[in-house]
């Protein structure tokens, strides 16, 4: 069974375990790229105490889907895999992965830095964070946009 390009999950990834399966049998491979995204304890100079992520399942992983056949187009790479976490979460865990693999390195750090551009700004995922002053959504940072921008690509964020 081939290894499915984006996992939507409440639960925790190996970081190891996923890099393996998406190089397994593939001698094409001469580079592997990735990136664990963590949730801080801080945000926007106030103290975070959890964050909660919530999605519509099935319109995530399409648009996820979406933004790695673009990656696929515009880059020399074989594989890429997408795992983002759902849910309530605390400093330290894992909340995104994104790996990719090309013959050579500098495809694979193009398209995983592209693909975790697109996913900041366009994927269908809603968070709030606990704060001592209560709770708050988080929207896209101007900065997020300016990074989807270098790529040739306008926010649709609202």
């Amino acid at each position: 069974m081939a290894l499915s390009r984006v996992l939507i999950t409440t639960e925790d990834f190996n970081l190891a375990d996923e890099v393996a399966a998406l190089r397994a049998n593939d001698a094409r491979v001469g580079a592997v790229c990735t990136f664990t995204g963590t949730v801080r304890d801080r945000n926007d100079g106030q103290s975070v105490s959890s964050m909660e992520l919530e999605h519509y399942p099935g319109m995530t992983e399409k648009a996820i889907e979406a933004m790695i056949d673009e990656a696929m187009a515009r880059f020399d790479i074989l594989g890429a895999r997408v795992i983002h976490r759902v849910g309530l979460l605390q400093p330290l865990d894992q909340v995104v992965m994104v790996a990719v693999t090309s013959a050579h390195r500098g495809e694979s750090f193009k398209a995983c830095e592209f693909l975790m551009d697109y996913l900041k700004t366009q994927a269908p995922f809603w968070k709030k964070e606990q704060t001592p002053e209560g709770s708050r959504w988080v929207d896209a940072r101007v900065s997020d946009d300016a990074a989807l921008a270098k790529w040739g690509i306008q926010a649709t964020n609202g």
